[in-house]
């Protein structure tokens, strides 16, 4: 991971091996420790700390990829005053979204082997179905759960509609009968926490503004990382239209970047069938 993360961004892979020799990831698999991950910010220390249970798996080795990559935006907003330290929720899921892409299009591309070929592009197509398709019913479904909630209480039989009604329409009717979950609302626990509405939303929408600026990299070449770096430092005191607009350029209002972001979806899964 290192190794992929510095052939990107030397600071980025910098930083992951300053978190490895320091010891701020506690990923030991032991009795009583939980599945999960997250990673927590020390402001005044300037430090992070990542946590999570470590099981020998890529899925575990991506999940560190991701804490990293909030651990890394963290880290660069460091010297920073202390109320020009905090985004949004939209754009901390972008920068952990992108270290992912980084590490997973780095296997893709060292990879020699059709079968680990096919396993890595299933693994970011299915990603794309999480962020573009369920995370997106689950927005639909909080957002239609909110305009019905204000002329009085939602029945658990219509909650159950609702899912239904917004799994169908942003899974495009394709998914096989037995994969429909009308009471996924039941379980779901970003739908419980009363201080973040819609907490689903910043993870699709992470996705698209880190795949885009993915797509950019290839073109900027060696000024891609400090750009991404002044990104990260102006979550912390710009909207994100003027973030984006100030670093690279472009207007998140209009479609051309959102494009981009979909062109690396649907280029990866045309590698897969190609594979296939």
């Amino acid at each position: 991971m290192i190794r992929a993360f510095r052939a990107f961004s030397p600071d980025l892979g910098d930083f992951a091996q300053m978190c490895d020799e320091k010891r701020w990831i506690e990923a030991e698999n032991r009795p009583g420790k939980r599945q999960g991950a997250f990673c927590t910010g020390l402001p005044t220390k300037r430090e992070s700390r990542v946590f999570m249970t470590f099981t020998n798996s890529f899925d575990n080795v991506s999940t560190l990829a991701h804490e990293l990559g909030h651990a890394y935006h963290s880290w660069v907003l460091r010297e920073q005053p202390l109320f020009l330290q905090d985004y949004p929720m939209n754009l901390a899921e972008t920068a952990s979204t992108f270290a992912e892409a980084v590490l997973a299009e780095d296997r893709l591309h060292q990879s020699r082997s059709r079968g680990e070929q096919l396993g890595i592009l299933d693994h970011m197509c299915s990603d794309a179905v999480a962020y573009l398709m369920n995370i997106h019913a689950r927005f639909v479904f909080e957002d239609r759960f909110h305009q019905e909630r204000r002329e009085g209480e939602v029945s658990t039989a219509r909650l159950s509609e609702l899912m239904l009604a917004a799994q169908k329409e942003t899974y495009l009717d394709a998914l096989d009968p037995e994969g429909w979950y009308p009471d996924f609302w039941v379980s779901k626990l970003h739908f419980y926490i009363s201080g973040l509405p819609f907490y689903n939303f910043p993870y699709t929408f992470g996705f698209l503004l880190s795949t885009g600026l993915f797509a950019l990299a290839p073109e900027l070449g060696a000024s891609f990382p400090q750009r991404y770096r002044d990104l990260l430092i102006a979550t912390g005191c710009q909207e994100t239209e003027e973030a984006v607009k100030s670093t690279f350029g472009y207007d998140l209002a209009a479609p051309d970047f959102w494009n981009r972001s979909l062109d690396v979806v649907e280029r990866r899964v045309s590698q897969f069938l190609a594979l296939v």
